[in-house]
């Protein structure tokens, strides 16, 4: 079969107050909202799309989603998310694919953070 699929197009999902939080994310990172009146373009690199059962742990009960970003700095991007007084999980994950770390935007929804580790088959260079 032909892939007719070739990346996201856009991420939509329901906020409290979209005002906020699209400027929220355009602060913390760098992620243009509609409102700005720019298109956020992502570098060439892995996107993994999969399912979770409906009653997983990995991310809150009350999301039905969790984004993950692709970083290059976690340490450096840690460092100024709690500059500006993000709520950052302490937990932490280093593995044969990258690591991991999660915060949490204004609204309560879990962010995961992944740094691709540069030997995996996830790395940006590799990935197809």
């Amino acid at each position: 079969m032909s892939r007719l699929i070739t990346g996201f197009g856009g991420f939509f999902f329901r906020a409290k107050d979209p005002k906020a939080l699209g400027a929220w994310y355009e602060q913390y990172f760098g992620i243009n909202s509609m409102q700005s009146g720019e298109i956020w373009k992502q570098d060439h690199g892995p996107t993994v799309f999969a399912p979770f059962r409906a009653d997983t742990d990995y991310f809150g009960q009350e999301q039905q989603f969790m984004i993950n970003f692709r970083v290059t700095d976690m340490e450096s991007l840690l460092e100024q998310l709690k500059a500006g007084g993000v709520r950052i999980d302490e937990k932490r994950t280093d593995d044969s694919i990258g690591k991991f770390a999660w915060v949490y935007d204004p609204e309560g929804n879990k962010i995961e953070l992944w740094q691709p580790a540069p030997e995996s088959e996830w790395s940006a260079g590799s990935a197809t």
